[in-house]
C-alpha cells in the first residue's frame, strides 16, 4: 500500500504554501475550458427570457446615440463644427460602451460569483477575464452597425491599412485598460462595496472626459487659449487610454467616411487634419499605460484574493 506521506512528498511544497491563491493570469490560459464555459454562460444568459433578445445590443446604443445626437448635435449645434457628426458621435459611443461594460462587469465579477468562490478553488481571475470577453462579444454588434453605416457613406473608398490597424489597436488598449481597472476594483470590492459606487462615478465621467461628444480641439482651445493653462495639460488629456481608443476609432471610421463628404461639399468646419498630433506615438504610450494598469491590478488582486472566501 502506498504511504500517504509519499504522495504529499511528490507534490511541490509551493502548492501548499499559500492556499487559495493562483498564479495569476497564467492560470486563465491553463483553465481555458472553464473560461470558455463562463463566457458561453455569460453570453447566453444575458437576454434569457427576453422578447427582443440580442436586439437589445442594437437598441440600447441606438437610443443612447439618438439622445446625444438630438440634444448636442441639433439643439446645441455641435454638428455644425464637426462634419458627419453622427458617425463621429457613434464611433466614440461604441468605445465608451465597451469600456463601461467591461470595467463594470469585471468589478462585480467576484461578488457576483460568491457561491463558487466560497466553495470551489479555481483561478479567480477567470471571472474578471470572462466578464471582459462577454462585454467584447456584446460590443461586436455595435461595431457591425457602425461599419454598415460607414460603408454606406463610402468608407471603403478611403480606408487604409492604418485605419484597420487603428481599429484593433483601439480595442486592445481599451480592453487591457478595462481589465486592469476591473481586477483592481474587483478585488477591493470584495471587502469594501464602496468600490462599486466609485466605479459608477468613474463611468459617469468617462463619457465626458473623452472626445466622444465633442472634439479634442475644443479642449485645447479652452485649456490653452481661454484659460491660459500650459499645453502639457492637453497632452496629459490625450494620454488617457480611453481618449486614445476613441480617437483611434475616429481615425478608423469617421475620417475615411467623411473625407468624401468634405471634398464633395467643401465643408468649412473642423478640418480633417485636426486629428490629435502624434497619434501613433500616443498609441504606444497609452498601450504601455494600459499594460501598467493591468500589472497593478493583477498585483493587487493576487495580494487580496487569499481572503476572498472569508470576506464573502
Amino acid at each position: 500500500m502506498t504511504d500517504t506521506r509519499d504522495l504529499f512528498a511528490a507534490v511541490p511544497r509551493s502548492e501548499f504554501d499559500t492556499p487559495g491563491k493562483s498564479r495569476g493570469l497564467i492560470d486563465v490560459v491553463r483553465w481555458r475550458y472553464l473560461l470558455n464555459l463562463l463566457v458561453r454562460t455569460g453570453v447566453t444568459t444575458r437576454y434569457r427570457n427576453s422578447v427582443l433578445g440580442w436586439t437589445w445590443s442594437y437598441v440600447r446604443p441606438a437610443a443612447q446615440f439618438l439622445v446625444f445626437w438630438v440634444v448636442l448635435g441639433l439643439f446645441m449645434n455641435l454638428d455644425r463644427g464637426i462634419p458627419n457628426y453622427a458617425v463621429y458621435l457613434f464611433s466614440g459611443i461604441v468605445v465608451i460602451n465597451l469600456f463601461s461594460e467591461a470595467f463594470k462587469n469585471a468589478t462585480t465579477s467576484i461578488v457576483g460569483n460568491a457561491a463558487l468562490v466560497r466553495k470551489v478553488f479555481l483561478p479567480r481571475q477567470l471571472f474578471a477575464v470572462s466578464a471582459v470577453i462577454v462585454a467584447f462579444v456584446h460590443f461586436l454588434p455595435q461595431v457591425g452597425l457602425l461599419l454598415v453605416v460607414c460603408l454606406f457613406l463610402g468608407w471603403v473608398v478611403h480606408v487604409s491599412v492604418l485605419s484597420v490597424l487603428a481599429i484593433f489597436a483601439g480595442m486592445i488598449i481599451v480592453i487591457i485598460f478595462a481589465l486592469g481597472l476591473g481586477l483592481f476594483f474587483g478585488a477591493i470590492n470584495v471587502r469594501y462595496r464602496d468600490a462599486e459606487n466609485i466605479v459608477e462615478l468613474m463611468l459617469l465621467l468617462a463619457t465626458w472626459a473623452s472626445p466622444v461628444l465633442y472634439s479634442w480641439v475644443m479642449v485645447q482651445d479652452a485649456v490653452v487659449k481661454t484659460l491660459g493653462w500650459p499645453q502639457w495639460l492637453v497632452e496629459v488629456y490625450l494620454l488617457n487610454p480611453i481618449t486614445q481608443g476613441v480617437e483611434l476609432f475616429h481615425y478608423a471610421f469617421w475620417r475615411p467616411a467623411t473625407e468624401g463628404m468634405i471634398s464633395a461639399t467643401g465643408y468649412a468646419g473642423l478640418s480633417m487634419d485636426a486629428m490629435p498630433p502624434g497619434l501613433a506615438w500616443n498609441t504606444l504610450w497609452t498601450f504601455l499605460i494600459a499594460v501598467g494598469t493591468l500589472l497593478i491590478g493583477q498585483t493587487v488582486f493576487r495580494r487580496l484574493e487569499g481572503r476572498f472566501a472569508q470576506d464573502l
